[in-house]
Parts: structure tokens; sequence; C-alpha cells
């Protein structure tokens, strides 16, 4: 507001009359429609800006080359979480006791299951496979105890089932520090130890893997081993099993298991080319925020966190020469 006076109003009219000669401003329009929308980079545009120190090898004495008719299904051991089980696993392997056997039991949304058919119930206990120089009886590793030395890289998005969660050596595990424990999770793709209801009744000789929505009511109740890191659609999409609990009914629907290796103990040629995406790289932490703020032409509205199990470690395969 102008307060007009006896003595200005002169000023006051010529100041108005060379506002009106001026030329009209043009409208500004709103920072939001001045600046384009940014779309979120897919994941392979981000896997292409990684750098060679980003990856690594895994190790060839805990990966498990598992051969089924379909072709080759490749397991990542993990020896820190569930050493007796995974030194137990090594050693029937090297005796070739899963070669010959069979995917017993396929149970839809939940796991796939291998080991002796002769084992389950209804089986001949005269046929069943012997053990070798494998051990009989473990106690269970549900869980271990926090250590400085265990890798450890936080995922701060929370979790239903655990206090934290993250990634230890590029695997999805929980942890309670309060009890001072730490466990793999079941994500998809997970492989765990079979048993019955005594605790200590899985030895490692049937396995499954988790095939359909992460089945995290089962972490801290079975031992987890590892994960399948190439050929999980070879398990994902095997017929179900129509007996109870996934079962097959008649032995004809079984997937047989042409043999089991570990790749320390192939040629080098014959072995898995694989790199696995380490989890504390800028690059897979791109990949988190990514999964995030994810905004593109189909996705509007970003979820704002990421779950444990909705990021798979990416793992890619190398030319062998």
């Amino acid at each position: 507001m102008f307060l007009v006076g006896k003595n200005n109003t002169k000023n006051v009219l010529a100041l108005i009359a060379v506002l009106a000669s001026l030329p009209a401003l043009a409208a500004v329009p709103p920072k939001s429609s001045a600046v384009k929308d940014t779309y979120t980079p897919s994941a392979a545009q981000i896997l292409s800006d990684s750098k060679p120190w980003e990856w690594r090898r895994p190790d060839p004495d805990d990966l498990l080359v598992m051969n089924l008719p379909s072709g080759r299904v490749v397991i990542e051991l993990d020896p820190e979480y569930a050493p007796l089980h995974v030194a137990n696993i090594r050693t029937l392997v090297r005796e070739h006791y899963f070669d010959g056997l069979a995917i017993v039991r396929v149970q839809d949304d939940f796991v796939a299951q291998w080991d002796d058919p002769e084992a389950d119930d209804g089986g001949n206990p005269r046929k069943v496979r012997s053990l070798g120089k494998a051990k009989v009886k473990l106690p269970p590793e549900f869980t271990r105890r926090i250590t400085g030395t265990l890798p450890w890289v936080r995922l701060p998005d929370g979790d239903v089932y655990a206090p934290e969660v993250g990634f230890s050596q590029d695997f999805p595990v929980a942890r309670d520090p309060a009890q001072h424990e730490t466990w793999l999770v079941h994500c998809y793709g997970t492989v765990g130890v079979a048993r019955d209801n005594a605790p200590d009744s899985g030895n490692g000789s049937a396995l499954y893997v988790a095939i359909g929505q992460a089945p995290r009511r089962l972490d801290r109740n079975l031992t987890v081993v590892g994960r399948v890191i190439e050929g999980m659609d070879r398990l994902s999409s095997l017929r179900r099993g129509r007996g109870p609990l996934g079962f097959y009914a008649h032995p004809r629907n079984r997937t047989p298991i042409l043999s089991i290796r570990l790749a320390a103990d192939m040629p080098p040629a014959a072995r898995p080319h694989l790199q696995i995406l380490r989890t504390h790289s800028p690059t897979f932490q791109r990949l988190l925020e990514a999964a995030r703020e994810r905004h593109d032409a189909f996705y509007s509205t970003p979820p704002g966190k990421v779950g444990i199990c909705a990021m798979s470690v990416p793992v890619r395969q190398l030319s062998k020469s």
C-alpha cells in the first residue's frame, strides 16, 4: 500500500506512467514444471558402470555343481555360518552320495527338496544309501555368535523378523545384537538342511531350496548352508508334487540327480566361471537406492524401502578365455 500526500502526487503519477510504458514480464513457470522428470536408472545401467574390484570369484571349495537332466545348478556354500554341515556336505559330495538320488518334493510357493528316496517314509530301509565317512548326527547350526571379524553390511530399511538385517560375505543375514546372535535368512534361492522334529536330525544328506515367497518363518529353526547362484529356474519350474507337503506320489515324477560335484574337484576349464557383486561395493549400494526410490514410466510411487529378500545379489558369467 502507498501513502500519497499532496506534495508527491505528481511524482507518483509520473512513476505510474513509466511502469505502464514497460513491456509486460513473461510469467515464470513453477519450478516443478520447469525441471524435467528424472528416471531411476535400470539395474542393467547401474551394473554396466561397475568396476572390476567390485566383483569377487567364489571359492571353488564352496561351490556345488548339481547336474540335472535340464542342465546345471550352482550352489555357493557358506562355511562361516554352518561349518559342521558344510564340511559334512563336502564329504557326502566327494563320496558321490547324491549321484543317482532325486528331487523328491516340490511344494508350490515353498521348497524343493532332494535326498535318498528310500530314506523317506515308505522307502525300503535295506536300500537306504550309506553316508560313508560323513557324520550321521550333527548339532544344529541355526545361529552363530556375532564376532568383530565377521563382515557386516547393514540394511537400514528395517525388518519384521529381526532387529537388524544386512549382508555378510554377500549372503542375506539377520542379527540380534542384544543376544549376540546372527543367522542366514530364508530368501528365494536359500539352501538349507532338511530335518525331522529333533533339532539335531539334519546332517546335510537331505537339502532343500526355497522356490517361492521368502519363508522367513523358518529362520533360526533350520540350518542354512548356502544359496543358489545359477540355475534357480531349473528348480523353481519343476512339476509340483501332489502328495502331502509336495512329495511326489509316484517315483516316475521325481527329477533324478545325475551328479553333484565340488568345483574344486573339477578341471579348471569345467568349473563355473562366475563372479558375485560385493554387497559393500558402491554399485550394490546404488542398486539398493534405485530399488528404494524407483521412478520411471511405470513406477510413479517409489516404495521408499527395500526388504532383505527383495534384492538378489547380482551374479555374472565370465568368459572362459
